[in-house]
């Protein structure tokens, strides 16, 4: 079990960076949502309990329990956290490996790669720069480009109106969604509308709600709400229909998914 005394939230660039080392990783148990800040090295956010959803002016990333997202160097970002969140970061010096990702993105995290994270938690900032502590960070390096990309993205646009007006469902994703009457709401025609999503996000919006709805319920599955009251309050008719829409975007029932969860949050 990781028992290191986690560190103190700096929202600061030098955060993760008071070292000569390429690599650190450091354990950050927040207390509350981190407002937006960016920092010079890149970095892998694992969530080792809770659910932190991450926000760029790209979209939104959910990382639910036994997952990490990677977030670029430079890149501003804040994270809202969905009951209370441990987290573990590897903060990594730009240029340290061109494979790395220049995006933001969920990715699986291995148990080698866990593992890896935890004995990375308890090495000193300034570590030898060689031996034992420098080859863990070259596998930490290697499991991260080596990490499968999951599809826990939803793209938000950039557009002012259609953004104000997707954060209002976002807050409350158990209203209904129609593009007849966004677009009412919004005084567009519908088939403006339409064209002005899939341009914003690259989906239309029925697939786009779909999967918004599905990542935000993670975080209600996590807080421990039944699948009948995740249902509900996301839109949908029955548990029946929530659970068969689950299974179809991420391939295993929400009961078998939130246990793999768990597992990941054990170790």
């Amino acid at each position: 079990m990781d028992k290191q005394k986690p560190a103190a939230i700096d929202l600061k660039p030098v955060h993760g960076e008071r070292t000569p080392r390429p690599v650190a990783v450091l354990a950050t148990d927040p207390e509350g949502d981190i407002p937006q800040h960016r920092h010079r090295r890149g970095q892998l956010i694992h969530a080792i309990h809770g659910v932190m959803m991450v926000s760029t002016a790209q979209g939104s990333w959910v990382v639910p329990p036994g997952r990490g997202v990677w977030v670029p160097s430079r890149m501003s970002h804040e994270i809202r956290m969905a009951g209370e969140v441990r987290m573990r970061t590897v903060f990594v010096e730009p240029g340290a490996r061109i494979g790395l990702p220049d995006t933001c993105r969920v990715i699986e995290v291995s148990e080698l790669l866990r593992a890896l994270i935890l004995e990375g938690v308890a090495l000193p900032l300034d570590y030898a720069a060689e031996g034992r502590p420098a080859r863990i960070m070259e596998l930490i390096l290697d499991e991260i480009e080596a990490a499968p990309a999951l599809a826990l993205h939803v793209p938000m646009p950039r557009h002012a109106r259609l953004a104000r007006h997707v954060r209002r469902w976002i807050a409350d994703p158990s209203q209904p969604v129609s593009l007849e009457a966004w677009a009412q709401q919004l005084h567009m025609n519908p088939r403006t509308l339409a064209r002005l999503f899939v341009r914003e996000t690259g989906m239309n919006l029925g697939a786009w709600y779909r999967q918004a709805r599905l990542l935000l319920s993670l975080a209600r599955l996590t807080e421990g709400a039944s699948i009948l009251e995740v249902a509900l309050a996301h839109g949908y008719e029955s548990p029946s229909a929530f659970a068969a829409m689950f299974r179809r975007q991420l391939g295993v029932p929400p009961s078998q998914y939130m246990r793999s969860g768990a597992r990941s949050e054990a170790t």
